[in-house]
């Protein structure tokens, strides 16, 4: 596997400013990062946020931007028409801004993620979609806990309604597993639909779920990997740090490491 699709979520530094994240990012050996759309790293908010400084900022740290972690998509699932417009306003300036940037994807929501908006949001992602094929960018929603997002079954149905290879899954085994739900059996059944991938790692114990360094966990990546490889997922990997001890700016260059380990053995 290539080491040139790892990236990392920005999200671990989203207490520090855009460029001491980025210098952490950097320094720990990222070349891509998975950027959080919540300031002081990322908003649509032109006066809260200028593309061209933050691209800038980037290339002077020999980063570049990977994925926006946008929530855009949410207000699809609303039965207010002008809800709907606006958040159709706001996925045209994700997926521009994207395109500027030179990502390659952006995370979008399920709408409200209830099985009982998903018809409802289907006509709008699918005009999304021909909207993003046009830049070149992908769209996944990612799996959390959630009525859609949570059940990969629902997660196949929405995307193939959707009917756009720019549109689908964010596949993030960790969280599935999290949720109770069995990440291979999740693959298997929204293997058409991947546009993007976040890893972590963790581990149940009789005290709970906790996370831990990548590669350390229950979760089988080589397995993960050799069958994203086979159905020729072509994206990044955003390799999302999650650990309290050691915090992000002292483990994330252990983390990068463990990533190249891990890609370097698929």
């Amino acid at each position: 596997m290539d080491i040139e699709r790892l990236s990392t979520c920005s999200i671990a530094l989203n207490k520090r400013p855009l460029p001491e994240a980025l210098d952490i990012i950097a320094a720990a050996g990222f070349k891509k990062v998975d950027l959080l759309a919540r300031m002081p790293h990322f908003s649509l908010d032109p006066v809260e946020c200028d593309p061209v400084a933050l691209k800038a900022t980037a290339q002077a740290r020999g980063l570049q931007i990977a994925n926006l972690g946008t929530y855009v998509g949410a207000g699809f699932g609303s039965e207010d028409k002008e809800i709907q417009e606006k958040e159709w306003a706001d996925v045209q300036r994700a997926l521009n801004v994207a395109a500027f940037l030179g990502a390659r994807s952006i995370r979008v929501r399920p709408g409200d993620d209830s099985p009982a908006c998903l018809d409802r949001i289907v006509p709008w992602f699918q005009r999304s979609a021909e909207y993003a094929a046009a830049r070149g960018i992908f769209m996944g929603f990612e799996n959390h806990g959630g009525g859609i997002s949570g059940q990969p079954r629902l997660c196949a149905a929405l995307s193939d309604k959707v009917g756009s290879p720019y549109f689908g899954a964010l596949y993030e085994p960790c969280n599935l597993m999290h949720a109770g739900v069995d990440y291979r059996y999740a693959l298997h059944i929204m293997r058409g639909h991947i546009t993007h991938v976040h890893l972590k790692d963790g581990r149940f114990t009789l005290d709970g779920f906790q996370h831990t360094m990548l590669g350390q966990g229950q979760i089988d990546y080589p397995w993960i990997l050799a069958q994203l490889e086979r159905i020729g997922y072509a994206g990044d990997f955003a390799l999302e740090y999650e650990l309290k001890d050691p915090p992000a700016a002292e483990g994330l260059k252990a983390w990068y490491a463990a990533g190249v380990k891990l890609f370097a053995a698929g």
